[in-house]
């Protein structure tokens, strides 16, 4: 399906006393993974919004590996793995070299400013500057 790849510095707020990445912070940047892709694609998060739906998570599964520290340059690739009329499923490998720390999957529905189910909005890559996601 569609796959992309950033890469993320660690910040010193994003991390415990040890400077260790503080294990919920994986979960933004799962976020800001799935982002990215957007953006890769020709499309952006605020658009979808301003047009009245919205992408919220609905399920979260993270297995951590081995941690990140302050500083770590770590690369984040999210996959869509699976696309239905209202809902998608994610899947997220963040990396530090060839050394996988975290793994994950969500997934995320469309809702209608009441809150109601939606149709996803056309995904589809929108040639232009910064679309380099692979379908």
């Amino acid at each position: 399906m569609l796959r992309h790849s950033h890469e993320i510095r660690v910040a010193y707020q994003e991390t415990d006393g040890q400077r260790r990445v503080h294990h919920a912070n994986y979960l933004n940047y799962f976020e800001r993974g799935r982002v990215e892709m957007l953006r890769s694609l020709g499309h952006d998060y605020k658009s979808i919004e301003d047009s009245g739906k919205m992408l919220v998570v609905t399920e979260m599964n993270v297995r951590y590996f081995a941690p990140a520290d302050f500083d770590d340059v770590l690369t984040v690739t999210t996959e869509v793995i699976e696309l239905r009329k209202v809902r998608m499923r994610h899947r997220y490998i963040i990396h530090r070299g060839d050394t996988v720390l975290v793994e994950g999957d969500s997934v995320i529905a469309c809702v209608d400013r009441n809150g109601k189910p939606a149709r996803l909005p056309d995904l589809t890559p929108n040639p232009g500057p910064g679309s380099d996601a692979t379908a």
